[in-house]
C-alpha cells in the first residue's frame, strides 16, 4: 500500500499540540512532565511543573517551514473568524492564525470575511453600515457545512481576538475593506511586541502597503491567479508572497523562485498540501487544519451521531459545496446523501487506512423511496491512493475500486483508472430485492492479492475478486446518480 510522506512539522507534534522540538527545550530547560520522573513518582505531594504554553513568533513560524495557518480559523471544522474557531485552532496545534476584518458604522473593527453578513448569519446586514450593536444580535451559523450540532457563534471584535492570541500566536491580519489602515495599524501598535508576531495580509494591488512598511510590520500580499503576471512588478514590496492553489505548478514554482517566502492559500486536503510542499512553498493557510497536521487517521468508526462533521469527512465539493453537503442526524447517527447530484463523501477521518489486511464494514439504504430506474446505484469507493474526489460514472483523477448496490438487490466490484468515466467489472453478486426503508448490512474484506464483498442482513451473500492493483488508504460514500431518492449510511467502521 502506498504510504504518504509524513508533513514533519505537523506529523511530530505529541503533547498538547507540542513539536519534539518544543518539548526538547522545554526539557532543556529543567520543565518536568507529569510522569517522567522518578522523583516525582516517589513525591506524591510534589505537583510536577506545569509546561508553560507556547510562544510563537513570525521567526519560528518561518523557521519551520513547511507550516499551516489556519484559515479563517480552520472553517472546515469550525464557524469561521469566531472565537471558537480561532480558540480551538490553537487548542488543535495551530501556530498562526489569519483574520479579515472590517470596521462598523460606529467604527468597531470585528473578524468577517465578507462585506455583508448573509452568507454567514441568513441576515444581510452590510457591515459599513451596521453599528456593532446591530451585528452582536446576529450569529455565524455554519450548520448547513458542519452539521446540525454546530453551535451559532457571535462576531468577534479585533481586540477580543488579539487580547486572546496576539501575545502568543503569529496572525495574518486583512483590512478586507481597504479604508482601515490607521485605525488597524494603531491597534496592532498597542500590542506589545506587536511586529514579532503580526502579519498584515493584503491582496497584491492594494494601497496600504506603503503605510504598512513605514510601520515596521511583516506583510504578506497574495495575489490571485489574475494577478500573477504582476509579481515581477509588484513582489519587492512585500516580506512574503502569497498564490492560489488553482494555480499551475509551473506558476507556483515561478511564485516560490523569486526567494521570498511563500504562502499558498486555501488547502482543504492532503493530496493538496502535499503538491504544495513538493513546489516550495513555506506555508499553507489551512481550512481543514486538524485533518492536514497529520497523516494519521484519527477513528476507527464514523462520528455522524455527533452532528457535526469530522475533521478530514468532506463532499466532493469544497468551499462552495454546501449544498452537496450530507445530512447528519445526531439523533439516528446517519449520513443523509439528498443533493440531485452523482454524489461522493469522503471518509477523511477514517484515512488513510494504513493496514495491508482490513475490513470496511458499512449500512446502507434508501430511506423512503427506490430509485425508479433499478440500473441505479449507491455504495462505497475504497482503495484511492490519495484524498482526490472519487465520483462513480464521473471521470476522477484518482483510481480505484467501488462497491455499488442496486434496488434489484445486485451488488457489483468494479475497478475504474483514473480519468475513465466507467469501470471494470470484477465480480457480482445477486442478492434479495432491495426494500425502501430498511437497512442493508455490507462488509469488504481488503487483503494484498484479493478483495471480498458481502451481505450481511440476509443469507450471507458474498463475491470475491483476484485483484491488487488499488491499496491506496482512502474511501468514500457515494451515491451515483443525479435522480431524486436520498440514500442513507450508518455504522462506518475500519476493523
Amino acid at each position: 500500500m502506498k504510504r504518504l510522506p509524513p508533513f514533519e512539522p505537523m506529523a511530530s507534534r505529541t503533547l498538547s499540540g507540542l513539536s519534539r522540538r518544543n518539548l526538547l527545550a522545554l526539557g532543556a530547560a529543567g520543565v518536568v512532565l507529569a510522569g517522567c520522573s522518578i522523583e516525582a513518582e516517589a513525591d506524591q505531594d510534589t505537583q510536577p511543573a506545569e509546561a508553560p504554553a507556547p510562544v510563537h513568533t513570525i521567526e519560528s513560524m518561518l523557521a519551520s517551514a513547511p507550516f499551516l495557518v489556519a484559515h479563517r480559523g480552520s472553517w472546515d471544522n469550525w464557524p469561521e473568524h469566531t472565537m471558537t474557531a480561532y480558540r480551538e485552532s490553537v487548542n488543535a496545534g495551530a501556530v498562526a492564525l489569519e483574520i479579515s476584518v472590517s470596521a462598523t458604522k460606529d467604527g468597531q473593527l470585528i473578524c468577517h470575511h465578507d462585506l455583508n453578513t448573509e452568507r454567514t448569519t441568513g441576515t444581510k446586514l452590510v457591515i459599513e453600515d451596521s453599528t456593532y450593536a446591530q451585528l452582536s444580535e446576529l450569529r455565524v451559523d455554519a450548520r448547513a457545512w458542519l452539521g446540525p450540532q454546530a453551535e451559532p457563534e457571535k462576531i468577534p471584535l479585533l481586540k477580543e481576538v488579539l487580547d486572546a492570541f496576539a501575545g502568543t500566536h503569529v496572525l495574518f491580519i486583512e483590512d478586507k475593506q481597504g479604508t482601515n489602515a490607521r485605525a488597524l495599524l494603531d491597534l496592532m501598535d498597542s500590542y506589545p511586541e506587536s511586529r514579532s508576531r503580526l502579519i498584515w495580509k493584503q491582496s497584491a494591488e492594494a494601497a496600504q502597503i506603503a503605510a504598512v512598511t513605514e510601520r515596521g510590520y511583516v506583510s504578506w500580499g497574495y495575489f490571485t491567479t489574475e494577478q500573477l503576471e504582476l509579481v515581477p512588478d509588484l513582489a519587492d514590496q512585500f516580506t512574503l508572497l502569497g498564490v492560489h492553489h488553482s494555480a499551475s505548478d509551473e506558476e507556483v514554482a515561478a511564485v516560490v523562485a523569486t526567494g521570498k517566502p511563500v504562502i499558498c492559500w486555501e488547502v482543504h486536503t492532503r493530496v493538496l498540501r502535499d503538491r504544495l510542499v513538493k513546489l516550495g512553498v513555506a506555508g499553507q493557510m489551512a481550512a481543514n487544519f486538524p485533518y492536514l497536521a497529520s497523516d494519521v487517521p484519527a477513528a476507527t468508526a464514523d462520528s455522524f451521531a455527533d452532528g457535526v462533521r469530522a475533521a478530514g469527512d468532506l463532499p466532493y465539493l469544497v468551499g462552495a459545496g454546501w449544498d452537496v453537503q450530507p445530512q447528519l442526524s445526531a439523533s439516528t447517527g446517519t449520513l443523509l446523501m439528498a443533493a440531485q447530484a452523482n454524489s461522493s463523501y469522503r471518509m477523511g477521518s477514517m484515512s488513510p487506512v494504513q493496514r495491508e489486511v482490513y475490513s470496511i464494514h458499512f449500512e446502507m439504504r434508501w430511506p423512503t423511496d427506490l430509485p425508479a430506474d433499478t440500473t441505479l446505484h449507491a455504495g462505497i469507493a475504497f482503495g484511492q491512493e490519495d484524498d482526490r474526489p472519487y465520483r462513480v460514472l464521473i471521470p476522477s483523477e484518482v483510481g480505484g475500486y467501488h462497491l455499488v448496490i442496486r434496488p434489484t438487490g445486485e451488488m457489483s466490484l468494479l475497478l475504474r483508472s483514473p480519468g475513465e468515466p466507467g469501470g471494470l467489472r470484477l465480480s457480482s453478486q445477486k442478492t434479495d430485492p432491495v426494500k425502501a426503508g430498511s437497512w442493508m448490512s455490507f462488509k469488504i474484506d481488503i487483503a494484498p492479492d484479493s478483495v471480498r464483498y458481502s451481505r450481511l442482513d440476509g443469507a450471507g451473500w458474498a463475491g470475491i475478486a483476484s485483484d491488487r492493483k488499488y491499496r491506496g488508504g482512502y474511501f468514500s460514500l457515494c451515491r451515483n446518480y443525479p435522480e431524486d431518492a436520498p440514500v442513507e449510511f450508518r455504522g462506518i467502521k475500519v476493523i
